[in-house]
């Protein structure tokens, strides 16, 4: 019986060791912090502008702030339980779920939603890569034959098929680091360029539609925007299992620090961006802030290089918890061994499918909103307060019950309204829409 236990236990560790999210426990706080940065300041912070104009000023500052805000919170909440019970590490965002609502319950709960974050963000990843490409070759070779967004794609994946086999998640550190400096300085350059540029003489910040269901629509559709671009949760258990824990340092301590500064970074990035490029360009801003900026060339074109590497960056972030979910299934029910030619075929047939959908539905900003509060909001809004009072039980009317099931609803109403806006918006924009251009 002995043996057969031991047996197991090794099989448990080789497994650990050669999964991404546990193979490497050495990491520094500082870690942490370019890990989340780069899996939050993505593409979303450059759809906040447009957000703005669809939100209008007072409400957008307001769901700006107060997003800012209960996702900070709902982040300790989530750093505070990865090791809440005493021994044990949840690893996973699944694993912490299983314990708060039990083992079938907590996989059916959060895997799709994790999922589906994740894949969408990857997917929109791919576009934003492409779309980027696509502009800094059409900035630096105005005499070029168009290229269609598809071949940009399909570059930037590139990329991706050799990136992918990156063994762990310490081992993207590099990468994440580069992708955390570069989120930093394309949105300088987005809000400050918005700036030197100055209001424009037409300026409207007025309704954006010309119709009242229209504007309602839009305000949804804006709300799921502001959802997306606070996706960090889903991968925060992920980065902290990376983040090695003694009774005397529980991981915790580091992993808060780092979140603290990716904080910081946050809203160094997000309030400026959207600020600024909604005052100069009131509701004629495009889904894409560096899209409105058409001067200096060389400094918006140096700007969707950014943007292509920080993008890069994050897509291996959302993508490693992808890689270690599929291969722990394999390995633990379909009883594949763990091997480097199991890696090799999952992970590049990974890259290939969000490629595939990518290219197939390149519908940037509805897909953004879409994404953001159908899969986003739960995640990162809400899903961790209810782990929270399951499983710590706060007294009632305590300032942690209210506190929690106030993001609770805030978080409900972002996943009910703004699917139904961006639902609208892909609609408006498939009408005139031809597959693979």
């Amino acid at each position: 019986m002995a043996e057969a236990s031991k047996k197991v236990v090794k099989e448990v560790k080789d497994l650990d060791d050669w999964l991404p999210i546990t193979k490497s426990r050495n990491a520094k706080w500082w870690y942490s912090a370019f890990h989340n940065v780069t899996a939050m300041v993505g593409a979303g912070v450059l759809g906040l502008p447009y957000a703005m104009s669809q939100l209008g000023w007072g409400p957008g500052v307001a769901i700006l702030v107060l997003s800012w805000v209960i996702t900070l919170y709902t982040l300790w909440q989530m750093v505070e339980m990865h090791e809440i019970v005493p021994g044990k590490r949840f690893d996973r965002y699944h694993e912490l779920g299983q314990h708060a609502f039990g083992e079938k319950l907590g996989l059916w709960i959060v895997v799709p939603q994790q999922l589906m974050v994740e894949v969408g963000v990857n997917i929109v990843y791919m576009i934003t890569g492409g779309k980027s490409l696509k502009k800094i070759h059409d900035l630096l070779c105005t005499d070029c034959k168009p290229i269609k967004t598809t071949y940009f794609i399909m570059i930037f994946a590139s990329v991706h098929f050799v990136l992918s086999h990156l063994p762990s998640f310490n081992s993207i550190t590099g990468v994440s680091l580069a992708a955390a400096v570069m989120s930093l300085s394309y949105s300088t350059i987005a809000w400050a360029a918005s700036a030197h540029k100055g209001v424009q003489p037409d300026v409207n910040y007025g309704p954006k539609e010309s119709t009242p269901t229209g504007n309602m629509f839009s305000f949804f559709s804006a709300l799921g925007d502001v959802a997306f671009a606070y996706a960090g949760h889903n991968v925060v258990l992920e980065i902290q299992a990376t983040i090695p824990s003694t009774p005397e340092l529980p991981s915790k301590k580091s992993m808060w620090k780092g979140v603290i500064v990716a904080y910081i970074v946050v809203a160094l990035c997000y309030f400026p961006v959207s600020l600024v490029g909604y005052w100069v360009f009131g509701n004629d801003v495009e889904d894409n802030i560096l899209m409105s900026l058409q001067k200096p060339v060389w400094l918006v074109a140096a700007a969707n290089m950014f943007v292509v590497v920080h993008v890069i960056g994050s897509y291996q972030v959302y993508a490693i918890p992808v890689f270690d979910l599929l291969e722990s299934f394999l390995v633990l029910k379909m009883n594949f061994k763990p091997t480097r030619f199991l890696r090799f075929i999952i992970r590049n047939a990974y890259v290939a499918l969000t490629m595939f959908v990518a290219i197939t539905f390149p519908f940037f900003g509805g897909l953004l909103s879409f994404f953001g509060g159908f899969a986003f909001a739960p995640t990162t809004y809400f899903l961790p307060c209810i782990m929270w009072l399951s499983i710590c039980k706060p007294k009632r009317f305590s300032f942690s019950w209210l506190a929690n099931w106030f993001c609770i609803i805030v978080g409900v109403i972002l996943m009910l309204l703004s699917p139904i806006g961006a639902l609208r918006q892909i609609i408006l924009q498939a009408k005139d829409f031809k597959f693979f251009s």
